[in-house]
């Protein structure tokens, strides 16, 4: 099993389409989007952001993730982070935010690395910290429906 990453190319986005299972995902994903996502609101969040990068599992690809921020010798925002379901639970969103965060330090000489992360959103509420990331602060968010949602910033300091 052998991960790696790469700039995102326009030949990816059908596939990336395909990874936020129901509007929940894609929420949690992309929550400006509308379900399903369509390859024009993901081109423009790519064109709209910073280091958009595709991950592969063996040659296909997996995972996808960007900066919606990235300052030099500042700080540096992960979004758009989403796991193909067939990889799920292979350490795929691991080497998501281990390699974005060597991205950040490394390109953009980052002093931090934040993400952030809806309170629904089980999966990454337990993987966050086990990478590093401490939470900072709750913001009240509109969920699906309008509903009351808690979203949850959290924060690496690199140095």
């Amino acid at each position: 099993m052998t991960l790696t990453h790469r700039p995102v190319t326009a030949a990816d986005i059908d596939t990336l389409l395909t990874f936020p299972q129901g509007a929940r995902e894609l929420f949690f994903m992309f929550p400006k989007a509308q379900y399903p996502l369509t390859a024009a609101q993901l081109a423009a969040a790519i064109a709209q952001r910073f280091d958009s990068t595709v991950f592969e599992l063996d040659g296909a690809v997996v995972g996808f993730a960007n900066f919606y921020q990235a300052e030099h010798a500042g700080i540096c925002c992960i979004g758009n982070v989403v796991v193909a379901p067939t990889a799920r639970g292979k350490g795929v969103a691991t080497f998501i935010i281990n390699s974005m965060t060597q991205l950040a330090a490394e390109r953009h000489a980052a002093r931090e690395v934040q993400l952030s992360c809806f309170n629904e959103n089980t999966a990454g509420l337990l993987l966050y910290p086990r990478l590093g990331f401490v939470p900072f602060d709750i913001e009240e968010r509109a969920g699906l429906n309008g509903t009351r949602v808690a979203l949850v910033q959290m924060r690496q300091i690199l140095r």
